[in-house]
């Protein structure tokens, strides 16, 4: 297709997202992703609602210490998977959501096992994970992203504040609107390193409060870096 055939806004938006790759490599480094079992990506995507990465991360290991198997995890009394868990918060809606996603996993694949993915068509993919109970967009396409390696792309709080200020996406989006855009308008190949540096991005300059827009190097690309630069 000729450069002429193709929407204005889509070439600008497209170039736009490659500058704002390319800062945010410069700032934070190219990152490969080493995927793991998509299963635990899943579990372990559920443990991080509500709670920090040292609590999720404290949980998960906890509770792969207690169960020798995700399998004896859904066939556990409910009281132990909540006791393995208790330090990442909400433990019992927790367990309840982990041990069902279990059992209808077992059900639909024959195994406490998310290989079965591996061999549905990509759309859906993201429609059976978010068919499961307490399972919504970012955890689906985090269990994509990290599990598999597809280059579907979650919005985390941070990624959510980092967009909304370089006005990637409306700022009164809600998630689902924001998923929508992002996931159209980042490239796959570059879904995972946007992802990974943006998240730090969000931690370590563009924070909630008292962003340090003067060492950022995407502050010529941000309306929100604009408004809050002195006049002159």
């Amino acid at each position: 297709m000729a450069v002429n055939d193709l929407d204005m806004d889509q070439i600008s938006s497209k170039a736009r997202i490659y500058e704002i790759w390319a800062a945010l490599r410069r700032m934070y480094g190219p990152k490969e992703n080493e995927t793991r079992d998509p299963l635990d990506v899943l579990v372990l995507t559920i443990l991080s609602q509500n709670t920090t990465d040292v609590n999720r991360d404290r949980a998960f290991k906890s509770l792969r210490a207690r169960f020798s198997s995700w399998d004896e995890v859904r066939m556990a009394d409910p009281s132990l998977v909540e006791n393995a868990i208790r330090m990442g918060g909400l433990a019992r809606i927790k367990a309840a959501r982990i041990r069902q996603a279990l059992e209808r996993i077992k059900a639909d694949f024959g195994e406490c096992s998310l290989k079965g993915l591996e061999r549905m068509a990509p759309e859906r993919r993201l429609e059976y994970l978010l068919s499961l109970d307490g399972v919504g967009d970012k955890t689906a396409r985090c269990v994509l992203l990290f599990g598999y390696g597809f280059g579907t792309f979650p919005v985390d709080t941070h990624i959510y504040r980092v967009s909304r200020r370089l006005g990637l996406i409306p700022e009164k989006a809600d998630l689902p609107l924001a998923h929508k855009i992002l996931g159209e308008m980042i490239p796959p190949h570059l879904a995972y390193e946007t992802h990974v540096n943006m998240i730090e991005h969000g931690r370590k300059r563009c924070r909630p409060r008292n962003p340090r827009c003067g060492e950022c190097e995407l502050a010529s690309l941000c309306p929100f870096s604009r408004r809050r630069a002195p006049p002159g």
